[in-house]
């Protein structure tokens, strides 16, 4: 099934896209689709609601927000992939390297993003979001983490290299700058993806082809990722979990391929959908 949010910033609705392509509205079950929704029953609301038929057709709207409203964290996992560990320089990491986004980063995946004042180094990174459905802490396995994930979505987790490697600190300085996590369109719910391990992510610049990779080259895999963090934080529904990005990115190619005004970033991911941004000047 896959979820989704229509409608202005700050004012989506939230649609469910039929079997036959329709968006319907499912401003009858619910206010929105966050964590309450999500741990609340709400995706087997929604399941009943297609089947008995009767949700009314979601009618015009110019805008596909972020699939999941107010994420309490938005939490990634940096360096996995060896083949982008490789190109920045990185040793491939013993353990998951964590760092957190601002939640209000997220926009939707057509939105304007916007490089950040006096950025040289804006980079684009293709990426499997996990969504959190169940209140998850100190998970025994891998294979307890499946029962707690919603779904899937495409992120582009947007980075400014300087801000993040060059200034001192943490990462999140150069992670966070508003606009920087475009996800969805939609929320797609885990039964429908089946193995995670088994998906193609592309991304392109200005159509030029930047990213080519598989989540099978994860360094550590969707469920492995999730078991750990419960390990150090609660994870929560309607929490987001990057779970990193292969290589292709500006970082590992020079100068010139880094992200400028009026730049279109294009990237999906099988069974996901498709984004599309035109790069913004804050």
């Amino acid at each position: 099934m896959k979820l989704l949010r229509v409608g202005p910033a700050g004012g989506e609705r939230p649609c469910v896209l039929a079997p036959d392509g329709r968006v319907l509205d499912l401003s009858s079950i619910t206010p929105d689709i966050d964590g309450g929704f999500l741990a609340g029953g709400g995706v087997e609301r929604v399941r009943s609601a297609l089947s008995e038929g009767g949700l009314p057709e979601a009618g015009p709207y110019e805008r596909v927000g972020a699939p999941v409203a107010r994420p309490g964290k938005v939490v990634c996992i940096g360096l996995n992939y060896s083949d982008h560990a490789e190109e920045t320089g990185a040793a491939v990491p013993a353990e998951p390297v964590v760092f957190m986004k601002a939640s209000n980063t997220i926009v939707g995946p057509d939105d304007e993003v916007l490089v950040p004042r006096g950025s040289v180094k804006t980079d684009y990174e293709v990426e499997l979001a996990v969504i959190i459905g169940r209140t998850a802490r100190y998970l025994s396995s891998p294979e307890e983490a499946a029962e707690v994930i919603a779904g899937y979505a495409v992120a582009n987790d947007v980075s400014e290299r300087e801000f993040q490697i060059e200034r001192g600190g943490q990462w999140d300085k150069g992670k966070s700058c508003e606009t920087f996590n475009p996800l969805g369109p939609w929320l797609v719910t885990a039964d429908e993806i089946g193995d995670p391990q088994a998906l193609a992510l592309r991304l392109w610049v200005n159509g030029e082809p930047r990213q080519n990779g598989d989540t099978k080259n994860q360094i550590f895999g969707v469920h492995h990722v999730v078991w750990y963090l419960s390990q150090f934080m609660v994870l929560e529904p309607g929490d987001v979990i990057n779970t990193g990005t292969p290589a292709g990115v500006a970082m590992g190619m020079g100068p010139e391929a880094y992200l400028r005004e009026g730049d279109v970033v294009e990237l999906e991911i099988d069974g996901l959908g498709r984004q599309r941004q035109r790069m913004g000047q804050a």
